[in-house]
């Protein structure tokens, strides 16, 4: 059975799970009614963070336009534009062994596009989730729900997976706040 995480809660991932490399990260959500007249659509996003979890550059996001990391590590399995249907609206590939040592954090976002034109923010999504499977056994590991803490947010910092003495662990962060995905790199970036 998974582990089921709360707002802030940190749990080992590789630790209790010996020889672990590849995982799926499934993140999924449902939109509410809303009267914008435009169409939800959320995605899912990485930022490969190094040392001070600063961002290096572009080439270290994967996201809907760009689906695979240089070193192979992390592939994003594609842009869903409606979020429609049951379980991972998104989902993202991740091999822990190949992940390059100068990266110590992987952080999982989700943000609504084009959301200030369209008039859309996380009050009107509900049931967002991230989760973790072994992609070797389909075995759910962790799973974190992030309630309905959001109002006018339109971009939240889903979860974290870090590196912390030479194993893997899992932060359920929730953070949310306004912009899309250039404002979240912003305060990621180098020397920012």
């Amino acid at each position: 059975m998974a582990i089921s995480l709360v707002k802030g809660q940190k749990v080992d991932l590789t630790k209790g799970n010996p020889g672990l490399s590849k995982i799926l990260v499934g993140l999924g959500w449902d939109v509410n009614q809303n009267a914008s007249g435009y169409n939800f659509d959320l995605d899912a996003s990485v930022l490969l963070l190094g040392a001070g979890d600063r961002l290096k550059g572009v080439k270290d996001v994967v996201y809907y336009g760009n689906l695979t990391h240089s070193s192979g590590a992390v592939q994003h399995m594609g842009d869903n534009l409606t979020g429609e249907g049951d379980g991972d609206d998104e989902q993202i590939r991740v091999d822990l062994s190949k992940i390059p040592a100068n990266i110590e954090k992987l952080a999982f976002t989700v943000t609504i596009y084009k959301a200030v034109d369209r008039k859309q923010n996380f009050g009107q999504v509900s049931n967002a989730f991230v989760r973790i499977v072994d992609e070797s056994s389909g075995k759910e590991l962790i799973r974190y729900d992030l309630g309905e803490d959001f109002s006018f947010e339109t971009s939240v910092v889903v979860g974290e997976i870090y590196r912390h003495s030479g194993e893997w662990k899992f932060s359920a962060v929730g953070s949310g706040f306004k912009g899309e995905l250039q404002e979240i790199c912003n305060k990621y970036m180098a020397g920012a």
